[in-house]
């Protein structure tokens, strides 16, 4: 007791400078204490591999309202839709089918896709046994056509009536489409031929594609009436299907070509020229078809324009009536002839 009182009273007799520095110590001392801290060796652990077969997870289980729902019966086509579509395809009616896919999408729109399934099944059914067909067919097969018999009135160089009489027939492969012409009109008066003509036509087409094809053609054609005992044309070049639609199509073609004509005035003439043509065919409704088709040569001694314009109507099975004007000019005819001839013809048409 007695020596705790001597301490302080003497600690309490140093100068202030003295008691200020002891206390500075004591608290760098302390804060010292506080900021220490020990450090551990970071301890190494070894990679552990678990060889264990991956979880089974059990099959999911339908419950009562799943396996009410699964037995909900999906959209169907409604009868009278799938008997129209049945319909026409059991006649081989590919416009029928696509206008029934068309307007079934506003009369039932659950069930359009189902019919739309169905006619393109059809479809690609229908094209594999038709391209079977055609590979195993022989070159004398597959022929269509039509065979066209009637009259005709004539304005120009000869004004008369007459027989006229055209074949056209095609052969349509995977790759190559042949087709024939022949045209013959002829017209005798008391024993005297006034008008005469002859032509015959061969254009072989070889498909690139759906709308394109690269085609050679050769034509012979005799009309003394328009001022040539024959011609002989042959034309190679590229044609191009511009519009493909069910109603409506439209061919062009181009590429150059050789003419060698024989006058009436015995002079012969052979020359290059180039060769256009177009193949439009329209139906306006069913079993009225309007058809146009045109041909060109240019040439620096003669050119030619031809043009058939044409209305066909179905009248009985594979009978059709045609009315026909066909219009030809010649730039330079020989002395004495008319530039244009004109020929319309009323026949009667049988589609094979």
């Amino acid at each position: 007791m007695l020596v705790t009182l001597l301490g302080t009273i003497c600690f309490a007799a140093l100068p202030e400078p003295a008691v200020a520095q002891a206390a500075r110590r004591s608290r760098v001392v302390r804060r010292s204490r506080r900021v220490s801290t020990l450090s551990r060796p970071e301890l190494e652990v070894e990679a552990v591999t678990i060889d264990a077969p991956p979880p089974t997870v059990p099959p999911a289980e339908l419950g009562t309202l799943g396996a009410t729902l699964d037995k909900i019966p999906g959209p169907e086509i409604p009868p009278e839709i799938r008997a129209m579509l049945d319909a026409a395809m059991q006649a081989n009616d590919e416009s029928g089918v696509d206008a029934i896919v068309k307007y079934s999408k506003n009369g039932d729109p659950g069930s359009r896709d189902l019919v739309l399934r169905r006619a393109t099944d059809w479809k690609e059914a229908r094209a594999r046994a038709r391209n079977e067909r055609v590979r195993s067919a022989s070159a004398f097969e597959l022929w269509s056509g039509r065979v066209e018999a009637g009259g005709f009135i004539s304005t120009g160089n000869s004004d008369v009536t007459g027989l006229t009489a055209v074949a056209d027939l095609t052969r349509e492969g995977l790759r190559w489409r042949h087709r024939l012409t022949a045209q013959a009109d002829l017209q005798r008066t008391g024993g005297v031929t006034s008008r005469e003509r002859y032509a015959a036509g061969y254009q072989p087409n070889y498909k690139i594609n759906d709308r394109g094809y690269i085609y050679g053609n050769g034509q012979y054609e005799s009309d003394r009436f328009l001022g040539y005992f024959s011609r002989y044309s042959g034309s190679v070049g590229a044609g191009y299907g511009v519009i493909r639609r069910n109603a409506l199509t439209l061919d062009l073609e181009i590429g150059p070509a050789f003419r060698q004509t024989d006058f009436t005035d015995r002079t012969m003439q052979g020359s290059l020229a180039l060769r256009g043509s177009m193949d439009l065919n329209w139906t306006l409704v069913s079993g009225l078809v309007v058809t146009q088709q045109a041909s060109t040569y240019w040439e620096r001694y003669n050119s030619t324009i031809r043009s058939v314009s044409a209305i066909e109507a179905k009248l009985l099975g594979p009978l059709s009536a045609r009315l026909s004007y066909t219009l030809q000019y010649e730039s330079e005819p020989p002395n004495g002839r008319l530039t244009t001839d004109t020929t319309s013809r009323a026949s009667l048409v049988y589609t094979f």
